[in-house]
């Protein structure tokens, strides 16, 4: 409704303006006529450009402040679940700087609607609405969670940020294991709780800031508490000094003392003051894994004039060129673009049904494939060339997590039909056909060549499982002018 008064609001502000210069009067000759109509035309071009825009609230000045974003004619805040400095650079840059993200609405509580939530960027975006999220509008966000920004020159990045990164240690390397205990505490029960380091005579809290399901799951395998469930930044269960920060693991360790961590001693710690990296315990968790044989036999190149991708174009699905291409040529629908297409096929091996974690009434229903995105984002795929640098990619909606292919004894559960339930029931596999929308990524501007194929379902740990660390399938693909051959496909984590 309100993206519909906006437009109505853009419309009558435009027709006054057209009324009042006259653009269409018979008393006007060409000349006079061409430039009040590139007057309009400006001004459609200004009430375009806004939407996206960014600007910091609260903030002792204009380049530190809760980030708010526009949308559909409205100003809406940023929910800080996921909020990182890589999405912080990405509003940064729109002033030429850098930055570093804040967290629990620090600069006030948020005054209007949450446009994002669990905002992923990877830091090269050009806006914060290139970067994954849950959808316009849909957040369970509270007004205490708003995302903020600290926005600096790149020479005022504080040195020990930089150095705390290249000493990264194990914590094995650097603690006494002889007298070192981990414990959880001030939980209703033994499987959750705040994280907590027993070190030369004292126990001592962990620093939230970066703590995921990653590091979560190296606690509970330590403890023999089964698989993270939650990763939890809170002062729900208590709190202590906090002796540790900045700990990093890579999701597959069997126990925290094996992860990285920034400089011992020296805590770093952004954020709510009084809040501790936490974690819920559990033994029953699903666990995808990507079937590689499916991605391999089934890839090929499929070249589609654009007409045919209109609904796909509306999700996003094409490369910045294809988007170019419909601005700037009338005839746009009869461009081609090459797709390689695939199948990406997910069995659930664990012991737990897999589901979305939006509720379903924060789904989003697409209007042009007529269906509801239970996760914006379920899969990513990304080509990369020698170096390692991303030069295509794709995303796939998790528009229909269903029971496709179950084996056998197993009864199929889940089925997206009449806004159905969705998930993946334990040992049935979710299928994304490489014949369907968005089940691609967009060659069109690369060049023949060899390149590494990534694919990753729950690429960002949005729903807790096992393991994550078959989860992704790093593949070579070899383009070729007529053909693509994915092979080589060996699980990792995303």
């Amino acid at each position: 409704m309100g993206f519909i008064k906006s437009t109505i609001k853009s419309v009558v502000l435009i027709l006054l303006v057209i009324r009042t210069v006259g653009v269409y009067s018979k008393d006007l000759n060409e000349t006079e006529r061409a430039l009040r109509a590139a007057f309009v035309q400006k001004l459609l071009n200004k009430q375009r450009y806004l939407d996206g825009r960014i600007k910091l609230v609260g903030g002792p000045n204009r380049f530190e402040g809760n980030v708010y974003i526009y949308h559909a004619g409205r100003w809406g805040a940023v929910c800080d679940d996921s909020w990182d400095d890589a999405a912080a650079h990405v509003v940064c840059q729109t002033f030429n700087k850098t930055g570093v993200a804040t967290h629990g609405s620090q600069y006030g509580e948020a005054a209007a609607k949450f446009w994002m939530d669990d905002v992923v960027c990877q830091g090269d975006e050009t806006s914060l609405s290139h970067c994954i999220f849950t959808g316009w509008g849909s957040s369970d966000c509270e007004s205490d969670e708003a995302a903020g920004v600290r926005c600096m020159n790149k020479t005022e990045v504080p040195n020990n940020y930089v150095k705390k990164k290249r000493e990264s240690k194990k914590l094995q390397e650097v603690l006494d294991l002889s007298s070192t205990s981990l414990r959880l505490a001030g939980g209703n029960n033994n499987n959750e709780g705040r994280v907590e380091i027993y070190q030369y005579g004292t126990w001592g809290s962990i620093c939230p800031d970066g703590w995921t399901l990653y590091e979560a799951s190296a606690v509970c395998r330590h403890l023999a508490l089964g698989y993270a469930e939650q990763a939890a930044q809170t002062n729900y269960f208590g709190n202590s000094k906090i002796v540790l920060s900045g700990v990093n693991c890579e999701g597959n360790e069997t126990n925290l003392f094996q992860c990285n961590h920034e400089e011992y001693g020296e805590v770093t710690c952004p954020g709510e003051v009084g809040h501790v990296a936490a974690v819920v315990c559990t033994h029953y968790l699903a666990d995808l894994v990507l079937d590689t044989t499916a991605i391999e036999r089934s890839a090929h190149l499929h070249d589609v004039m654009m007409f045919q991708l209109q609904c796909a174009m509306e999700e996003f699905c094409l490369t910045k060129s294809a988007y170019e291409i419909q601005k700037t040529n009338p005839d746009w629908q009869f461009e081609t673009r090459r797709l390689l297409r695939f199948t990406a096929s997910s069995l659930n091996a664990g012991n737990a049904e897999f589901r979305p974690y939006l509720p379903k009434h924060l789904w989003q229903w697409h209007l042009c494939h007529m269906h509801y995105h239970s996760m914006e984002v379920f899969a990513t795929f990304d080509i990369m060339d020698a170096s390692g640098k991303r030069v295509a990619e794709g995303h796939k909606a998790s528009f229909c997590l269903e029971d496709n292919s179950c084996l056998p004894g197993v009864e199929k559960k889940y089925s997206c039909k009449n806004y159905g339930d969705q998930g993946i029931s334990v040992n049935c596999s979710d299928i994304y056909y490489y014949n369907i929308d968005c089940q691609w990524v967009d060659v069109t501007d690369l060049q023949p060549g060899d390149y590494k194929f990534k694919v990753a379902v729950n690429p960002h740990a949005r729903v807790p499982e096992q393991q994550y660390h078959n989860n992704a399938a790093s593949c070579q693909l070899r383009l070729a002018e007529t053909y693509a051959v994915i092979y080589g496909c060996q699980l990792e984590r995303p």
